[in-house]
């Protein structure tokens, strides 16, 4: 088998580990110390996980975040999510292909008592908003325990190698993702009131206000009694109805960016992207720094939803973005093998005849999030003091959330009885604006001047962003900092205050969209400095590169003059390159990805098959449900009875939203039909849990 481990990144800095041998299908395979199976397995070359055993369907990764069972194997005959669990040395992986055979129950087990503990502050999950609570906490002195089902902490911005968008001095503007996640624990494990139980999942919240914890890696269970209870778990990804849905290479752009940024496995040769929101746009570039091709990026609305600066970094490298138009299909057999996509009408339904396909291994879901708010709605619903933060209470950026946990964070103290004080008008007025969805879009003129050196602002959009105003030595960049949805100006020759091309903003924007023009050398065929965030052994002087403007138009091809790193440009390179002063200014990229990865096949695939799935678990169609709501059903409770949608591991978490948009696609007012009773669990547990059977310890963890 084939290793597709990524052994150089532009940004992440990548250690070595110790290896581990472990067996799948009796086969010996290389795993890394401290990886999960799912990431092993892929970087060994395996896709296919197992097969449903309802219809032989083919399983593989979905979510990369243990909240569905697709990528479930038998461990040591055990069942076990491959995405959560730590391979461990000689262990025996097995594909599933049937439901398993429960072991013999040959003695009887070892029962402890359930320990049960009180706390101040209970704060589920470790994400922006979770850690930031937990720092507010910690300084008040208040006890608090913060639990997170992930081997460390940060949430998704241990994924995130961009600089994020925001305030450079309320959120780390300008600063990478995985950087202001090891701030912020850093920060937090100052207090010692802040304790922390990594690798331990929540699973239901009870009637007697009790919290039930699997923690110390699944061998115990605890039941927690908080005064109050903060909810920071996160958003979970929408799902979408095509057919293919459900092949191996269909997943979420959460579980990629885990594989490719976390584990450092590169996953796929050449992806498709399905949605053109930030999370989608995001992937895309993580993609093409982990040396993936980027097929294209397909969304049904006019225009990409996501911050236009993340688009136009996108196709100015080389991605065509196709706006108007939806996925059709995932091809293959066994696994993704091309997608098929299709202009859509107003009403955005596939225009027959305007199909095309293109070959992709991967086709990567990222139409929106929804809130993890389960726990917060059952403290409610049981009458436990309850508080939910970032995304649990809104989807919104990083950046919002710090201060949502913040805020929450003083007013659980409140509610304890602390003497606190409101939280300053400051931060509410931050939340607004952090939070605040993408502005007008401006036309951003090129400047006159051709003389000495000129910044050029390739950002045409009213976004939350600062950092090239903070790193100006000249104080000549200028953002209204009461409102920073602006678009920046420089005031330098003006204000007697001109560019000394210290490329500072240059490297410092999350965006990639300033460029330096030097007219000093030669007026006619000046400099221009461009932000590369690529391997520096893939760019040399000399070379010719094809340039681009901001909305991806090839400018022509230059000459490469130098390519320069520093380390107050933290990672990012900055490419020199000479071009003719008639589009000198309007240079914004260097395109790194050639055209032949993004031609689409002679002819559309059309996938001929009925597997457009609505419950991923049970492996219930579309079809199967219209039917049902078609012959009258409208309880999703009967609709479950019936058909099974909603039975399977993952507690009816992606397919509930599913059937709702079928009701309404049936013309079904919401008023008209009856939602599911929720799941007692949030997560799949095994029984004797709750019995304090005590597991034995897993020997040799790596």
């Amino acid at each position: 088998m084939t290793s597709d481990r990524i052994e150089k990144h532009p940004i992440l800095t990548i250690e070595p580990r110790k290896s581990v041998a472990f067996y799948w299908q009796g086969k010996k395979l290389i795993a890394r110390q401290g990886e999960t199976i799912a990431a092993a397995l892929f970087a060994n070359g395996v896709r296919v996980f197992g097969h449903h055993p309802k219809d032989g369907a083919p399983q593989g990764i979905r979510c990369a975040n243990g909240q569905c069972a697709q990528c479930l194997v038998l461990v040591d005959g055990k069942p076990v999510k491959s995405c959560m669990e730590l391979v461990r040395s000689a262990m025996r992986v097995e594909p599933v292909h049937e439901m398993p055979e429960l072991p013999a129950a040959d003695q009887v087990p070892e029962i402890r008592r359930i320990e049960e503990i009180t706390v101040e502050v209970l704060i589920i999950g470790g994400g922006p908003a979770g850690l930031s609570a937990a720092i507010e906490l910690g300084k008040l002195g208040i006890e608090t325990l913060l639990v997170d089902d992930k081997h460390r902490l940060g949430g998704k911005m241990v994924l995130q190698t961009h600089r994020s968008f925001g305030s450079v001095d309320a959120v780390h503007a300008g600063t990478r993702g995985i950087d202001i996640a090891t701030t912020l624990e850093t920060e937090m494990r100052k207090y010692d009131t802040v304790r922390i139980w990594l690798h331990s999942t929540v699973l239901a919240v009870f009637s007697d206000r009790k919290v039930g914890v699997l923690h110390q890696d699944g061998r115990r269970y605890t039941l927690i009694a908080p005064r109050a209870l903060l909810v920071a778990t996160g958003a979970r990804e929408k799902s979408l109805i095509f057919k293919g849905n459900t092949l191996p290479g269909v997943y979420g752009a959460g579980a990629f960016q885990t594989l490719v940024n976390r584990d450092l496995v590169r996953p796929s040769q050449k992806l498709f992207i399905v949605g053109g929101g930030n999370v989608g746009l995001i992937a895309g570039y993580h993609a093409l720094q982990a040396g993936i091709a980027v097929v294209g990026v397909v969304e049904a609305m006019p225009e990409c939803s996501g911050y236009h600066v993340h688009r136009d970094k996108l196709v100015r490298l080389g991605v065509p973005a196709y706006t108007s138009h939806a996925i059709v299909s995932a091809n293959g057999d066994e696994k993704v093998e091309s997608v098929t996509i299709a202009q859509v009408s107003k009403s955005f339904r596939p225009i027959i005849g305007t199909e095309r396909s293109f070959t992709c291994d991967t086709v990567l879901v990222a139409v929106g999030l929804d809130p993890v708010n389960e726990f917060y709605l059952k403290a409610q619903e049981v009458g436990l003091r309850a508080f939910a933060a970032g995304d649990a209470e809104e989807i919104a950026e990083a950046s919002s959330a710090m201060f949502s946990g913040k805020i929450k964070a003083l007013e659980v103290a409140r509610a304890l009885g602390y003497p606190v004080a409101e939280s300053p008008q400051n931060w509410y007025h931050a939340v607004e604006i952090l939070k605040s969805k993408p502005g007008k879009t401006k036309k951003n003129p090129l400047p006159e001047a051709e003389s000495g050196i000129v910044p050029i602002f390739h950002c045409s959009q009213e976004i939350p962003c600062d950092p090239c105003t903070a790193v100006c030595p000249q104080e000549a960049i200028y953002i209204d900092k009461a409102d920073i949805r602006q678009i920046p100006t420089f005031s330098g020759e003006q204000s007697g205050r001109p560019c000394i091309g210290c490329e500072k903003c240059v490297t410092i924007c999350p965006g990639l969209a300033i460029t330096l023009v030097d007219y000093r050398e030669d007026p006619e065929v000046p400099t221009v400095a461009i932000a590369y965030e690529f391997l520096k052994d893939s760019i040399h002087i000399g070379e010719m590169v094809t340039v681009l403007d901001a909305a991806g138009v090839v400018l022509g091809d230059v000459e490469v003059t130098s390519v320069r790193s520093f380390k107050h440009h933290d990672r990012t390179l900055v490419v020199k390159v000479k071009a003719p002063k008639a589009y000198a200014k309007r240079i914004a990229g260097i395109r790194v990805q050639e055209e032949r990865w993004t031609r689409p096949l002679d002819q559309p695939v059309r996938r001929l098959i009925d597997d457009t799935i609505i419950c991923h678990c049970e492996r219930v169609t579309a079809t199967e449900i219209r039917t049902l709501i078609r012959q009258g059903y409208r309880d999703l409770n009967e609709i479950k009875v019936v058909s099974r949608a909603g039975m399977g591991a993952c507690g009816a978490k992606t397919c509930t939203s599913l059937i709702h948009r079928l009701f309404r696609e049936e013309g079904v007012a919401e008023a008209e039909w009856v939602d599911q009773v929720k799941r007692p669990l949030f997560m799949e547990v095994p029984l004797g849990v709750f019995a304090g059977v005590v597991e034995k310890e897993k020997k040799n963890r790596a």
